[in-house]
């Protein structure tokens, strides 16, 4: 009878702990979300024509996007393998090839979004939030902006710039602004 009843006690306490571990590696996993996008966010050299996202699936993080320079590919691996936590990053970050028609159209991208009466409130800041993407003058714009008109006022600004030969608006409205 004492065996039996130490059993059931150890098989509780055993399920208590795995669920335990459960919530612990979701919080992990939130802490980690929550660290990478940290780390990202510092990097240096980043600027309005690089675009980088990550997706987790455990302790495991992914990394995608586009960026103009290759020490930012590199910076921002090196940066993740260093979050607690985190086991093995997977560096799916393009980078652009160097074009000097490409930067030529960024620049006029830039002046032409960011220069617009309705749209300059996204300039302030270190970190832009409308990312533009030139690759082989086929433009993207990523990132967040606060209402479908300003979504629509960046592509309609996008498509209106000489040398673009097309526009993908991946922009997304954040809820809530």
């Amino acid at each position: 009878m004492k065996v039996r009843a130490l059993f059931l006690v150890t098989a509780m306490m055993a399920a208590s702990l795995f669920a335990s571990a459960q919530k612990m590696a979701t919080g992990s996993e939130g802490q980690i979300q929550t660290e990478v996008r940290h780390q990202l966010n510092m990097l240096p050299y980043v600027t309005a024509f690089d675009y980088m996202a990550f997706k987790i699936d455990g302790r495991n993080v992914t990394l995608v996007g586009q960026v103009t320079k290759p020490v930012v590919k590199s910076d921002a691996e090196n940066a993740v393998k260093h979050v607690e936590g985190v086991e093995h990053v997977d560096n799916q970050i393009e980078v652009l090839p160097p074009s000097s028609q490409d930067d030529g159209i960024r620049m006029r991208l830039f002046r032409a979004i960011y220069g617009y009466p309705q749209l300059q409130r996204y300039e302030l800041g270190t970190t832009k939030p409308i990312r533009i993407l030139v690759k082989s003058g086929h433009v993207t714009l990523a990132g967040v902006v606060d209402s479908e008109a300003d979504k629509n006022v960046a592509g309609i600004r996008a498509k209106s710039v000489p040398g673009t030969f097309s526009v993908d608006n991946q922009l997304q409205v954040v809820s809530g602004s």
